[in-house]
């Protein structure tokens, strides 16, 4: 970050050898000048009278005309190249972690299926064997679902226990022939007949809290990523040039070439140019309290651990439930769907008495095997454990970043010292002259600089690219208090998915997005239309602000 200002230090250097020169001598700014790599023929021998100026004081003077153009070009070049390092940290930690937390999820998917395989391979053998794509089509829901897919957690639960009763039915009464139709028919009677017990039920609350949880949290961190990286982007306008150019270039032209920015003055110019950045800071800080509440249950009892490394045991209780009633529920679906035709071969001479008749249960602490399967929970736990280390750091981090905006200004001037500090505000530059007063310090939100001198902005004009980020904001901290409360906001109109480049991003299979492109969360049109049709008269017209909240995100998408 300091790179910005170190050409800066440089300058100060060359400048100070002017200090003793006789008055009118141009010497010390050509050194300067021709330091910063332009033609010394740009400067005059002597002063000259600054009637040609249009940035600086028309006074005597030894910037010529475009010794002033190529310091207001370099101004601009530096304000960017500053806002782009400033914020070089906050993009940084955003990426990092989401690539952290992306990739911790998706080895605890991993390990969790791994550990189930190698359990029910030993407890169950061939029976599981020959049904394990049901197993595997689930894990395989579940990180589709994670990594933004078009998945009804609800829905997809429920094939995956009725494909597992279709299979069993099939284990447990293997002398009958049992067709399509005949399974199409068992799965109808699937809320009657509770074969798997409450488990289901259970588990579809489980497992849709957790998953929710982690998809709208990588989510978040995505869009913050991206909001930051477009107002890392932003363009100067001509007011911003000219007044950033006043306070770092305009002393030199005045033969100040020692004077540092008085400090009211560098917050008065800063906050004039980032007023616009500032006004995102209330959406900011909503957003990242959405994101450390749902920490909290990233932590809490509906942790994904919690879910995860029991869930072998929960399916294998399922199973249970279901061989303990296997005679009474065969014939509750006898009455119900008809009694399907005999095989002619018996289940014994058939060979498929290999039905799942062990009863599983889970290890205790001192009983944890040795083999690939306890390699496998260990596995497990540690990946959950590099998972919990990721949140936490995650949740120290978005604390650090909750006033970023609002404090950008200081940033600036206080912490990369470029205003004066100590001894040198004494002879600070305050835009004008060396030692000026020190004036109220303004607010930062943009309705706050029409009294500011240097900020030379039309608030008549808000700043769209602003406006959009502030939406999409707004949209991604509602979906993350929705999340905290254990709804999915996208289940009720996944057409809107957040696109993005990386897993957990919310891109949906038709979704093609080059990562360089910036991209934020889009609007859950679905649930305001929703909203809106529960409140308004019959016949009332859709909201303009509804209208313009939904085309803003979808050009964003775009």
């Amino acid at each position: 970050m300091r790179a910005v200002y170190s050409a800066l230090c440089t300058f100060a250097v060359l400048f100070s050898v002017a200090a003793d020169l006789k008055t009118g001598d141009c010497s010390g700014i050509r050194e300067a000048y021709i330091a910063m790599g332009f033609n010394s023929e740009d400067v005059p021998e002597q002063e000259t009278e600054g009637v040609h100026l249009r940035v600086c004081a028309q006074e005597k003077t030894c910037c010529s005309t475009e010794v002033e153009e190529n310091f207001t070009q370099r101004s601009k070049h530096e304000f960017e190249k500053l806002l782009d390092e400033v914020t070089e940290e906050l993009r940084n930690t955003f990426i990092s972690r989401h690539k952290r937390f992306d990739e911790f999820f998706l080895q605890l998917l991993d390990s969790t299926e791994r550990s189930l395989n190698e359990m029910f391979v030993r407890t169950y053998g061939k029976p599981y064997m020959q049904n394990a794509e049901v197993f595997q089509g689930l894990f395989a829901e579940l990180k589709r679902y994670y990594t933004g897919g078009n998945v009804n957690l609800g829905e997809m639960l429920s094939d995956f226990w009725t494909r597992l009763l279709e299979r069993m039915f099939q284990l447990l009464n293997s002398e009958y022939v049992i067709t399509e139709d005949y399974l199409d028919c068992i799965s109808k009677y699937m809320d009657e007949l509770k074969p798997f017990g409450d488990v289901p039920k259970k588990l579809k609350s489980q497992v849709t809290r957790a998953f929710v949880t982690a998809r709208t949290f990588v989510q978040g961190l995505m869009v913050g990523r991206e909001v930051a990286n477009r107002l890392s982007k932003v363009s100067m306008s001509l007011a911003c040039v000219k007044t950033f150019t006043r306070m770092l270039y305009c002393p030199y032209c005045a033969g100040l070439l020692t004077a540092k920015p008085c400090r009211h003055y560098c917050l008065s110019v800063l906050r004039g140019c980032v007023a616009s950045q500032a006004d995102l800071d209330p959406e900011w800080r909503h957003y990242i309290d959405a994101m450390l509440l749902l920490t909290e249950k990233l932590e809490g009892p509906f942790n994904i651990e919690s879910v995860m490394e029991p869930i072998d045991v929960k399916i294998s209780e399922a199973i249970m439930n279901m061989q303990d009633k296997s005679v009474q529920l065969s014939y509750q679906v006898f009455q119900g769907c008809g009694q399907p035709k005999a095989s002619g071969t018996s289940r014994s001479a058939r060979g498929v008495s290999d039905v799942f008749n062990v009863r599983f249960r889970p290890y205790g602490p001192e009983e944890l095997p040795t083999t690939a399967a306890g390699t496998s929970l260990d596995r497990l736990r540690t990946v959950w454990k590099a998972m919990q280390s990721s949140v936490t750091d995650i949740k120290e981090k978005l604390g650090h970043f909750k006033q970023f905006w609002s404090v950008l200004p200081e940033a600036v001037c206080q912490e990369e010292h470029v205003a004066a500090e100590g001894a040198e505000e004494a002879s600070c530059w305050s835009g004008q002259e060396q030692g000026g007063a020190d004036p109220k310090v303004l607010k930062d939100e943009v309705t706050d600089q029409v009294n500011n001198p240097e900020a030379g902005l039309d608030i008549s004009r808000p700043d769209s690219l602003i406006r959009q980020q502030v939406m999409a904001l707004r949209v991604m901290t509602n979906k993350l208090r929705s999340a905290y409360n254990g709804n999915d906001i996208s289940s009720q109109d996944s057409s809107d998915e957040i696109s993005g480049s990386g897993s957990g991003s919310g891109c949906m299979e038709s979704c093609v997005t080059s990562p360089d492109t910036p991209v934020t969360q889009g609007p859950v049109p679905g649930v305001d239309r929703q909203a809106e049709q529960g409140s308004a008269p019959p016949h009332s017209q859709p909201h303009l602000p509804l209208l313009l909240s939904t085309l803003t995100v979808l050009n964003l998408c775009r």
